[in-house]
């Protein structure tokens, strides 16, 4: 889909607060109805999921959404905190943005950083990323595909015209200003999260 010169530039070469973006959303329409009833139905006779489970499966998505986003901020706070010391305790860092952001500490005698590979294999210091490319992508999905509907192939053109086809030849910031019309902001975010 990229149509960037250099190979450097394409695809997911793109700055590490916006790589996760375009992932994300995707994520949007396994909780639309309009696509969901596309991609699903009866394993028997392939009969159209009903509304009343469509709405419940839909609805679903705001489960433990406060959690898990308290959770993706633990582990930024974490990365940001072991990347910028000489010498880190991961252990007790963990534990102690886990009790800051959950309200308490990791489980004794244990070292979540042992198995989060992110730390060490590219994210180093930029874990925050995957927030930020959320914000990213629910502004583009609200703003452009809520708009237009979400099957549009207007906004679904314009999407691959100003995101997926320029990939890093042109600042993310800027394939979002093109896309949305104007500077991204946090408003879709906090509205997709069920915080405003």
């Amino acid at each position: 889909l990229s149509s960037g010169i250099n190979a450097e530039y394409g695809g997911t070469n793109v700055e590490r607060d916006f790589v996760e973006a375009p992932s994300q959303m995707l994520q949007n329409w396994c909780w639309e109805p309009e696509s969901l009833k596309l991609m699903s139905g009866h394993y028997k006779d392939g009969s159209a999921i009903p509304d009343k489970l469509l709405d419940k499966l839909v609805a679903s998505k705001q489960a433990n959404v406060a959690t898990t986003t308290c959770r993706q901020l633990v582990f930024a706070l974490f990365d940001q905190d072991i990347h910028t010391k000489e010498n880190a305790d991961t252990a007790a860092s963990f534990s102690n943005a886990n009790e800051r952001v959950m309200g308490t500490p990791a489980p004794a005698s244990t070292n979540f950083a042992a198995q989060f590979g992110h730390m060490a294999g590219g994210y180093d210091a930029q874990y925050y990323g995957y927030m930020w490319s959320e914000v990213y992508s629910d502004d583009m999905f609200q703003s452009v595909f809520r708009d237009a509907g979400v099957l549009s192939k207007e906004a679904g053109l314009k999407y691959r015209t100003c995101i997926l086809q320029p990939g890093g030849s042109i600042d993310a910031f800027d394939m979002l200003k093109n896309m949305l019309g104007r500077e991204p902001n946090s408003d879709a975010f906090f509205k997709a999260k069920g915080f405003a």
